[in-house]
């Protein structure tokens, strides 16, 4: 058996064209009603006016008082009354003795009977107009006196039937009629085209399920983590969610819809990459304390409506990814130096074997020793164990690509020295990454080396990293450190990140980064970080 199925309820634009349409209809009924009512009332009116000054005319008239003082008035003032109704286009005129006898009427058999209706005030010299039922039925009707030296001498009435006026009002209210009809018409036919227009945006939803979606969405926006971002087609910002706010750095509190991006205080290639007309796919871009993934995507529909960018956190990702490279680099190193030492095994295993055992001892000391003294220097330098594990690490990398990495002797890092709020991850991204640059810098080079140099002067950590590379231009004193940025051709991962992560790391904690030629060629990196309990920014994250 099949299930009654429960009618749709009519669309948002259905329902609204509806109410439109029952909107207009009832102001013209009730338009055309109260015309109705007052055009009938100043048809009234105007029928008392026309037949008070057809009644005055005639009892004015000398030829009316000279008629009414013969022996037989009707004969000289029918024909002149039935021509006056002619003329003015009213329905009667009746002259009458001023007890009310008739002298004339419309009707001949009329005629000597006694006038229907009110004439005691008119008997007393005065004007005056009312509505009667008469021998010709209900009429507007004005009687009024004539007189002869002040003597009434005659009553004069004239009137418009009422049926006649009511034809007039009918004729008058047809016409109404008809205009509000197209009147109607065109406003059913406007209201359907704008209701078919907004049916298209509504997409026939009905308002009920506009207002559960509006829910969805809001629920939706804050349940998201990642950062979403709507802009206008004048680039100016028409929602942002929760998300979008903390990656971005905007106070719940701070109002910011209605604003240009340009106006969010964001890093310049930020605010670029949210100013292009073309999408983005997965840029990576830097704030003050994250790194950012940015996808764009503009909205158009005939025209540009604006651009939607969503915003994901890869700060954690990027920390681990560089760990990462750092690990990947320090197996490399391992196998590398196990290949070396595998080689030096052999030559001791040799030497034994060719019976020349002291001179295997001495080979198999001074290897040893070689590696020893490396690690005495770096620990005896920095016994920081994070700065000094690093520095280990960097060593055996650098010395795979034909660099010298050396500690100078300036060095003096006392194990403790370093607060809380200086976190190991930082140290590690700003002192690896200025190695890493500074090896990319001097690979290649005559005698290529590194020196690193890491002590605390004036409550300050000071890092400094010298290589003999090409130096950096001071005209790109600044650019070095921003993201993208590399004199290098970019790899499968991309280049010019790695400065840049540096610089927000130095910024968020309270430092300065600074970058100068080295006295005998190639570049000096110097970070000043101060040493104390507690910064601004907070740690790492």
């Amino acid at each position: 058996m099949r299930l009654p199925t429960v009618p749709r309820p009519r669309s948002l634009a259905g329902q609204l064209f509806a109410m439109q349409a029952v909107l207009i209809a009832v102001l013209v009924a009730g338009y055309a009603l109260f015309s109705y009512v007052s055009d009938r009332h100043q048809a009234e009116q105007a029928a008392a006016r026309q037949a008070a000054a057809v009644a005055r005319s005639v009892a004015d008239a000398p030829s009316v008082r000279t008629a009414i003082l013969t022996p037989d008035p009707t004969k000289e003032l029918q024909p002149y009354a039935l021509k006056v109704m002619r003329d003015t286009e009213v329905d009667f005129v009746t002259i009458m003795t001023p007890d009310g006898i008739r002298w004339t009427h419309p009707d001949q058999n009329e005629i000597g009977r006694h006038y229907l209706g009110h004439i005691e005030a008119a008997r007393r010299g005065h004007t005056f107009s009312e509505t009667y039922k008469g021998t010709l039925g209900p009429s507007v009707r004005t009687v009024t006196p004539v007189l002869d030296n002040g003597r009434v001498i005659g009553l004069v009435s004239a009137g418009i039937r009422v049926d006649a006026i009511s034809q007039r009002v009918q004729e008058q209210v047809t016409a109404l009629l008809g205009a509000a009809g197209g009147a109607l018409a065109l406003g059913a036919v406007g209201t359907f085209v704008i209701n078919a227009r907004l049916r298209r945006h509504t997409h026939g939803m009905n308002a009920a399920e506009l207002s559960r979606m509006h829910d969805y969405h809001q629920a939706a926006l804050h349940a998201v983590r990642e950062g979403l971002l709507m802009l206008d087609g004048q680039f100016r910002v028409a929602l942002i969610n929760d998300g979008g706010r903390e990656l971005l750095g905007v106070g719940p509190e701070e109002e910011v819809v209605g604003r240009s991006v340009a106006e969010l205080g964001l890093p310049a290639p930020l605010t670029g990459a949210l100013l292009a007309a073309g999408p983005r796919v997965d840029e990576v871009h830097l704030t003050a304390d994250r790194v950012l993934v940015l996808n764009t995507s503009p909205v158009s529909g005939g025209e540009r409506r604006g651009t939607v960018a969503t915003l994901r956190d890869v700060t954690e990702l990027q920390a681990l990814t560089g760990e990462l490279d750092s690990e990947r680099g320090f197996t490399q190193a391992l196998r590398s130096q196990a290949h070396e030492a595998a080689n030096r095994l052999h030559t001791v295993v040799s030497l034994i074997e060719l019976g020349r055992a002291a001179d295997a001892v001495d080979f198999a000391t001074a290897e040893l020793e070689l590696a020893q003294a490396l690690t005495d220097q770096v620990v005896a330098a920095v016994s920081e164990p994070v700065l000094a594990a690093l520095l280990l690490g960097k060593t055996a990398q650098a010395n795979e690509r034909g660099v010298e990495l050396v500690v100078s002797d300036e060095s003096r890092l006392d194990d403790g020295l370093l607060p809380e709020s200086l976190s190991a991850r930082d140290l590690v991204t700003v002192l690896g990454n200025l190695i890493d640059n500074a090896v990319d810098a001097a690979q290649g080079t005559v005698r290529a080396r590194v020196t690193v140099t890491a002590f605390a002067e004036d409550a300050e950590l000071v890092m400094r990293v010298t290589d003999t590379g090409a130096g950096v231009d001071p005209a790109h004193a600044e650019l070095v450190f921003q993201r993208g940025f590399s004199t290098k051709p970019a790899g499968p991962g991309g280049r010019g990140l790695g400065l840049a992560l540096v610089r927000q790391a130095v910024t968020r904690l309270e430092g300065r980064l600074t970058v100068t030629e080295a006295p005998e060629g190639g570049a000096v990196f110097e970070v000043r970080l101060p040493l104390r309990a507690s910064l601004a920014g907070g740690g790492a994250r």
